[in-house]
C-alpha cells in the first residue's frame, strides 16, 4: 500500500504561520528576559515568590503569558499543520487569527492583572 499526500501550494501559508509563531514565540521569550532584570527575577527561578519579592505577581504574569503560550503551543502547530494540508486557506486564516489573539493575550496578561488576558480589546 502507498500513501500519496499532495501538498497544495496555498500550503506557503500555512508555513508563514508557523514562522510567525516562532517569531512571537521569540519575542514574548525577550519579554519575559526584560521583566526578569525589570523584578530582579534571578535564574535558574522559574517564577517569582511573593514573599521574597514585592513585585513578584507582575514578573509571574509576564512568566504565564508566555508559559501558557508554550503549553499550546504543540497543539497549534499539529492541527495547523494536518489541517492545512486538506484546507491550507482555512488553517492559514484561523492561524493567523491565533496568533493575533496570542499576542493580545500576552499582552493583556502582562500588564499584572490575570484577569485582562480574557477581557475583549
Amino acid at each position: 500500500m502507498v500513501l500519496s499526500v499532495q501538498i497544495p501550494k496555498e500550503y506557503a501559508y500555512v508555513v508563514l504561520n508557523l514562522v510567525a509563531y516562532a517569531f512571537l514565540n521569540t519575542w514574548m521569550g525577550i519579554q519575559v528576559g526584560k521583566a526578569r532584570k525589570k523584578y530582579n527575577v534571578p535564574y535558574p527561578a522559574l517564577y517569582a515568590i511573593e514573599s521574597e519579592n514585592k513585585e513578584a505577581k507582575l514578573f509571574n504574569c509576564v512568566q504565564r503569558g508566555h508559559q501558557n503560550s508554550i503549553e499550546y503551543m504543540a497543539v497549534f502547530f499539529v492541527t495547523l499543520l494536518v489541517g492545512g494540508v486538506q484546507h491550507p486557506l482555512i488553517s492559514a486564516g484561523l492561524g493567523a487569527i491565533y496568533i493575533i489573539s496570542r499576542f493580545f493575550y500576552f499582552k493583556l496578561y502582562s500588564t499584572g492583572n490575570p484577569e485582562n488576558r480574557v477581557k475583549p480589546v
